[in-house]
């Protein structure tokens, strides 16, 4: 039996164990008076802006630590129909978008990556879609439809009883329940979104269905959401990856954005104590891409002629040229097409009883993901074909400030203007699969207890097994000519860059189909291939306490976490059938470490009088590393024939967890109905971040002999736990409602933080995506018939840190949206809803931050503007009916 196999059944014996435990418990007091009389329980129903506002705000009251959250304003109503967006709304939080949606969620001024996010409590397994993507532990939010959750609860502060992970917070998505609902309730939406830049109309669809018998003791609950959504980025882009010679490029990337979501819940409640149930969700996002990309040099002509830079910056990059119209320079224009898709499915049991005074629960689950790119193909056009040379450039690119700006030739051209035939870039051609999958258990008990201002005892134990894994396969070329028919390639038009250049619109199925006619085989590559596999163990102890003006709770957790990651290695093992496999071992290789830790946390409210609240916290946190910090080696550059390109890096297994020791204390009052002023300073304390080494002109044992001469000559990376970084901040909360329907809400966050600059190649000691100052204002007006929200989000200048050399560290510049969303209830049934996002069509703007000299490309140094995107401002008007 393998070691696989005996984890898998061991968890599987778990599972069984404690679903019996608790069925046996409920047998065994099935006469026992029940705690909970549905005739007592009183059900408030929230709707509208100023009752989410309410369920929200009592929520953060009476919650014993440091909570806000957001509750749907109605059955498939959330306040903004992008999850990543509502979050943003929250103090303290920062949301990044990627593709036009809301995508990563910054807490208190910590990487996103310190951000740990459940569903229900419990891990969601996620890849990108994409396989140029960081790989890392965090989710992605464009994937979850804001119409299946019920609400979402943001943990400032720790407590013992909450899954380990969240150095910065810890984000818990609910999703409805049969049992809330009443019987038969349901809801259809339909939705169509418009974007000022690409110009087309996006469906979307959703619906919900929630049945349960008169005796509620069974129940059902069905939701699902579709999405048809074409997105259309258009920008500049530079680049100095051709020879060190400078150059912009007006680009545009279209992406087909297709989600599907499907959620199901089943309780059944066979006595007043007793509760069973199963939970399924099934999300997928296709996401198949064309990116199309003009590039224009700014100095020379391709390295020909005389200099037209008037100026350089300190980084040797040219910030001002003029290329005259008796000069005009040669463009080069390539189009990549990638498919690519991400799914994830998770499903979970459930059972819980209540006896005379505890309470026991479990929960057992899967869950899934797969994702990457499926195939890229490339196709580039230059000087050296049979037509598109005639295509040049002349004018000025100014360089000097945040954005690139271009003054010149229009740069648009007709698919008459491409040359007769091309061929596919046989350098590409390549899929890179990712997949993740995390089986748990969990078993939780509670005691009441009469010990003085002691009240209950909670105490748990949860079990992961966590496995992911990389892949990649290259495609080897046979001998087919390598030559096709432009016309077959391309059918339409599209525009790119921030003028909107018109240039032929990429058939992206055709693209992929004369890659693949080419070739033999895709075969597996050694060096890029990862898996990592974790299994975690916690077990938690946590009192609650209460006296007559305060309450509040104290325990610990402990965690043991033991780590394998899988791979090759450097062995000089010969080449097979792809060349970049030479040196690098046929077997695949085991490295195992481990590591375990206690993590306490107290959190005490005070009620300084009927209506203020003094609230205090302390507590220990960990995130663990990131896959790519694990995985055994990466590497870059090899084969090819550039000189000191050919790089390594060495992951470690054996790298401890962030750490941070994090305390807060804050004063709030609660007044009127639902209005709330408060004031929270915290502090972060976080040790063991992992820092990359480099070594140069070091031998590993892989020769390269593509360069000439042939050389054993890398720069070598490896991970270590070392340094410290720090966050003091400040938030400032305000939601006030008046009786005339208006109110407002707004907040504003200070996060000071420092991390060790060695953690990152641009050297800069700031976290990524957090910003030192971001603000909230939110206006509304409300009746019964009508609604009117305006909502502004600002946040200031933050470092964007993705995948490899060609994308880098660069910094984005303070960036603030301003959105308003109106609703008519038309009758009890039917709500007519339009959502403004971005009315100011705020642009994208992002720039090299870092000094002269550091380990970036030059283009990301001595604050050259990196990249700009046109702001796209999205109208979204939908129908809802429920009934």
């Amino acid at each position: 039996m393998s070691i696989k196999t005996f984890k898998k059944g061991v968890l599987a014996s778990s599972i069984a164990m404690i679903l019996a435990g608790v069925s046996s418990q409920a047998i065994a007091a099935e006469e026992t008076a029940s705690k909970i009389n549905k005739d007592e329980v009183e059900v408030i129903q929230v709707t509208g802006i100023r009752g989410s506002n309410r369920a929200s705000v009592n929520a953060k009251r009476f919650s014993n630590a440091i909570v806000d959250s957001i509750s749907a304003e109605d059955i498939g109503q959330f306040p903004d129909s992008d999850v990543g967006q509502a979050l943003g709304r929250i103090p303290g939080v920062t949301v990044s978008r990627s593709f036009g949606q809301g995508s990563s969620v910054s807490i208190r001024g910590t990487d996103p990556l310190m951000t740990l996010t459940t569903l229900n409590g419990q891990n969601v397994a996620s890849t990108g879609w994409y396989d140029q993507l960081n790989i890392d532990r965090s989710f992605n939010y464009s994937m979850l439809p804001s119409e299946l959750i019920g609400g979402i609860e943001v943990y400032k502060s720790s407590q013992a009883n909450l899954v380990e992970g969240g150095i910065g917070g810890t984000v818990i998505v609910k999703t409805l329940k049969p049992f809330d609902l009443e019987a038969n309730k349901a809801f259809i939406s339909v939705k169509g979104e418009y974007g000022s830049i690409n110009e087309t109309v996006s469906p979307e669809l959703s619906g919900l269905y929630s049945w349960k018998n008169d005796d509620e003791t069974f129940g059902v609950l069905v939701s699902a959401s579709y999405v048809d959504r074409e997105y259309l980025r258009r920008g500049t882009e530079s680049d100095l990856d051709w020879g060190g010679r400078s150059s912009i490029q007006p680009s545009g990337f279209l992406q087909n954005q297709e989600r599907t979501a499907l959620d199901a819940t089943l309780q059944y409640r066979p006595t007043d104590n007793l509760e069973f149930g199963a939970h399924i969700l099934s999300l997928k996002l296709g996401a198949d891409s064309l990116g199309a990309n003009m590039y224009i040099q700014t100095d020379t002509d391709w390295g020909d002629g005389a200099s037209n830079c008037q100026q350089f910056n300190n980084a040797g990059v040219c910030t001002l040229s003029d290329t005259s119209e008796a000069n005009a320079s040669r463009v080069f224009f390539q189009n990549w097409a990638r498919t690519g898709e991400m799914t994830s499915n998770t499903f979970e049991i459930n059972g819980s009883y209540e006896g005379d005074g505890f309470a026991i629960s479990a929960v057992a689950g899967n869950t899934s993901a797969e994702g990457g790119t499926q195939m890229t193909a490339n196709f580039g056009y230059g000087w050296w074909g049979d037509n598109f040379g005639q295509v040049k450039w002349a004018g000025q690119v100014d360089a000097t400030g945040k954005q690139i700006d271009i003054n010149g030739r229009d740069m648009s051209f007709t698919q008459d203007q491409l040359d007769t035939t091309v061929g596919t870039s046989q350098w590409t051609g390549t899929q890179g699969p990712n997949s993740d999958e995390e089986n748990y258990v969990q078993l939780d008990v509670d005691f009441d207890l009469d010990l003085g201002v002691i009240t209950k005892f909670e105490t748990g134990i949860r079990y992961t097994q966590h496995e992911f894994e990389k892949s990649e396969y290259r495609a080897i070329y046979g001998d087919g000519e390598n030559s096709f028919n432009t016309s077959d390639l391309y059918s339409g038009t599209m525009e790119i860059g921030e003028a909107g250049y018109t240039v032929p619109k990429g058939n992206l199925d055709a693209m992929i189909n004369a890659t693949i006619s080419l070739v033999d085989q895709f075969a597996y590559s050694r060096s890029a291939y990862g898996l990592i596999e974790e299994d975690n163990f916690s077990l938690y102890g946590m009192f609650t306490f209460e006296g007559d003006n305060y309450r509040g709770n104290f325990g610990v957790r402990y965690i043991s976490t033991d780590v394998t990651s899988n791979g090759h290695v450097v062995d000089n093992s010969p080449a097979d059938a792809l060349a970049v496999n030479e040196g690098w071992s046929e077997e695949i290789h085991s490295v195992k470490d481990s590591y375990d830790d206690f993590l306490p946390s107290f959190n005490l409210a005070y009620d300084l009088s009927e209506d203020v609240i003094l609230r205090f916290s302390a507590s220990q946190a960990i995130t663990r590393p990131n896959y790519d910090n694990l995985f055994l080696s990466s590497l870059s550059g090899y084969p090819d024939d550039r000189q000191g390109n050919e790089e390594i890096t060495y992951g470690n297994p054996g790298l401890k967890p962030m750490k941070s020791t994090q305390a807060d204390l804050g004063i709030e009052y609660y007044y009127g109905d639902g209005n709330l002023v408060s004031a929270t300073l915290f502090t972060k304390d976080i040790e063991n971040f992992i820092v990359a080494t480099t070594e140069y002109n070091q031998q590993i044992g892989v020769i390269n002999n593509d360069l000439d001469p042939a050389a054993d000559d890398w720069t070598v990376n490896n991970y270590k736990n070392a340094g410290g970084g720090k966050i003091h901040g400040i938030e400032l909360q305000i939601n006030q409602a008046w009786d005339n329907g208006f109110g407002i809400n707004a907040n504003y966050t200070y996060a000071d933080g420092s991390a060790p600059a060695e953690v990152y190649t641009d050297g800069i000691g700031q976290f990524t995506e957090s910003s030192e100052h971001t603000a909230n204002l939110v206006g509304y007006w409300e009746n019964d018939d009508f609604s009117a929200r305006a909502a502004y989000n600002w946040r200031s200048e933050y470092m964007v840190r993705e995948y490899g050399k060609y994308y880098g560290n660069r910094m984005h510049d303070d960036f603030g949206t301003l959105d308003l969303t109106f609703g008519w209830n038309a009758t009890e049934s039917l709500t007519l809803r339009l959502e403004v996002v971005n009315v100011l069509a705020e642009d994208d703007i992002q720039y090299g931050a870092a000094a002269v000299g550091t380990a970036v490309k030059p283009a990301l140094q001595d604050g050259y503007p990196t990249w700009s995107f046109n702001g796209e401002t999205t109208y979204k008007l939908g129908a809802s009916y429920k009934f």
